[in-house]
């Protein structure tokens, strides 16, 4: 995306203005939005990490609560 510099007799409200809308055709902003809340998929080892941790974590608790802890 090139913008060029500012004319001589353009005022500052037209240059914000060409920016916008240069901004907009290129569909950069479109881009950044979609990617915001975008998450990347966990590896397998890291799922099964988590799964083993969840799991151990609720056996604990289930013990806890047997032993009148919770």
């Amino acid at each position: 995306m090139m913008i060029k510099p500012r004319n001589q007799k353009e005022t500052s409200q037209s240059l914000v203005y060409r920016f916008t809308q240069a901004v907009r055709k290129s569909g950069v902003l479109v881009e950044a939005r979609k990617r915001q809340f975008n998450e990347r998929k966990l590896s397998k080892n890291l799922q099964k990490r988590k799964a083993l941790l969840r799991e151990r974590k609720r056996k604990e608790y289930l013990k806890n609560k047997k032993l009148g802890k919770c």
